[in-house]
């Protein structure tokens, strides 16, 4: 497809008739010369509260609540977007009569998407200190959830992100993004990049799915992907992370990594999620935990790890990421006893907490278990960090013993050796997902590794000193013997990995870190 020298305005118009013939959504027109556009819109609202069965004084109150938290002076875009959030997630509550209890209205229908009004419009113009238009505004019930921003494929697709991160300075108008949830960009040639507010241009994703279908547009393939009403709805309600004032969505291999290991967690199926370090296991974790405890009431999840350090760190994760409620177990016995009760239900502790004070003493511990059994209550799943490291032999008895009905899921980043891997799959089964080095490089997750070949100065000193240096050391073995001593001593492999040898290589090391500036700079 020809699209370089096509408009603008071109790729626009051919997006909404996208959304409204195949996705559902309905038009509202160009807002270019509309007044008082808002992200909050009045009428909308009210008509979709109607038809849910919600009277007057109730959704007269919940917008007066919506529109007074979307627009707190006294907190930045974060604050604002958060308090919105968990107001289109948990609903508003409105008490419209002294005598009677308040009431929650849903804003949101997030159990049946379809029941929700989808509508968008093109060129919306926003006043304030600075006017800007957004290209095109996604609403769901009224309220402004994603704001798109399209350029033709003669524009590099960062000069749409530059826009949507310059709309939200308070210059402009960050006050429209108090009630956005997604942030996307794209063209017909790249795609669609995306983000949610306050996230800096260079941490915008590119949306990867279905990567063998070249048929169309790719801009338009992303958008039916991210954009169908099913999927924007649990984008927002499954996949939004508030983690101590940094917004979050997840990358397309968390996404469906999450999306396969929900499907385990249904079955009860034990399993392995393998994806490359540095690609972000602490996410996949805390988004799965909070989907478990949130959609099976009877559902534990204890978190293990196999170092202090890790330990403290996952509990940090979890606190920043808004679960108050994490217990750090002191023992083994210590998680057995909180197990046997209905509380609490996200809890972390140390694998080697379990050999009572000694890291070896395992077959003792399991002992300890079966003479004092203690049954676990509700549905536990069980998180293994590093579960190549840990995950076999007597380990995996002492979780065997302590948690038998558990489901267990392991997590690793590490390249699985032959033994860790069939260890490793005996123990959890077989793989939810993967997400290799190789792709993770492709998608600019994690940098390359390269590779400098380098030769280091070892050039031997005077011959004649090292054959007498010989002679005086093999004095009294025959020709033989020292033919032999000569060939196992003169080959490359044993120069290279000499002691002399090896700390030349040190040497070398330290020195170009000394004076490369690259390295010396601390960054």
């Amino acid at each position: 497809m020809n699209n370089i020298n096509k408009p603008e305005k071109a790729t626009q118009n051919r997006v909404i008739q996208l959304f409204c013939d195949e996705l559902g959504y309905d038009y509202l027109g160009d807002w270019t010369d509309r007044p008082n556009n808002t992200n909050i819109d009045e009428p909308l609202l009210t008509a979709y509260l109607l038809e849910a069965g919600f009277d007057q004084t109730q959704i007269s109150k919940t917008i007066h609540v919506l529109r007074t938290e979307a627009d707190n002076h006294s907190r930045g875009l974060y604050g604002n977007n958060l308090v919105v959030y968990n107001l289109l997630r948990y609903g508003v509550t409105v008490k419209t009569d002294a005598e009677k209890n308040a009431e929650t209205v849903q804003v949101i229908n997030w159990n049946e998407p379809e029941k929700n009004h989808f509508a968008i419009a093109q060129e919306v113009t926003l006043k304030g200190t600075n006017e800007r238009r957004p290209d095109i505004v996604l609403y769901v019930n009224g309220i402004a959830i994603t704001v798109l921003e399209l350029k033709n494929s003669r524009h590099d697709v960062s000069e749409g992100i530059h826009q949507l991160c310059s709309n939200q300075k308070p210059m402009f108008n960050e006050w429209f993004f108090s009630t956005i949830q997604l942030c996307l960009a794209g063209n017909d040639s790249a795609g669609l990049q995306y983000a949610t507010t306050g996230t800096p241009a260079k941490y915008y994703l590119t949306w990867k799915e279905d990567v063998q279908d070249n048929s169309g547009y790719k801009l338009d393939k992303y958008l039916k992907k991210m954009c169908r009403k099913e999927r924007l709805i649990e984008l927002m309600h499954d996949f939004v992370l508030f983690d101590s004032g940094v917004k979050k969505l997840p990358r397309v291999h968390q996404y469906f990594g999450i999306k396969a290991a929900q499907q385990h967690v249904n079955e009860h199926k034990s399993g392995i999620i393998w994806h490359t370090q540095g690609s972000g296991k602490s996410i996949v974790m805390v988004l799965l935990a909070k989907w478990i405890l949130e959609n099976k009431p009877k559902a534990r999840v204890v978190i293990i790890t196999d170092r202090s350090e890790l330990d403290g760190q996952i509990k940090g994760v979890f606190m920043d990421a808004g679960e108050k409620e994490i217990y750090q177990t002191s023992s083994g016995r210590d998680l057995i006893t909180q197990l046997s009760q209905p509380t609490p239900r996200l809890l972390c502790s140390l694998v080697h907490k379990f050999g009572n004070k000694k890291v070896d003493n395992f077959d003792q511990f399991i002992k300890d278990i079966e003479a004092n059994p203690s049954q676990t209550v509700g549905d536990v799943f069980v998180f293994v960090d590093e579960c190549h490291r840990t995950q076999s032999g007597k380990l995996h008895r002492v979780m065997k013993a302590m948690m038998p009905q558990a489901t267990f899921i392991g997590f690793t980043g590490t390249p699985l050796l032959k033994k860790d891997k069939r260890t490793s799959l005996e123990t959890f089964g077989q793989y939810i997902h993967t997400y290799k080095y190789s792709e993770a490089v492709e998608d600019e997750v994690v940098l390359d590794l390269v590779y400098e070949a380098r030769d280091i100065d070892q050039k031997l000193g005077s011959e004649e000193k090292i054959d007498a240096w010989f002679d005086a050391k093999t004095k009294g073995l025959n020709d033989w013997q020292k033919d032999e001593l000569k060939k196992k001593w003169g080959t490359m492999q044993n120069v290279l990995s000499s002691r002399s040898r090896m700390q030349k290589v040190v040497d070398d090391i330290l020195f170009d870190f000394n004076v490369k500036p690259r390295l010396s700079s601390g960054r």
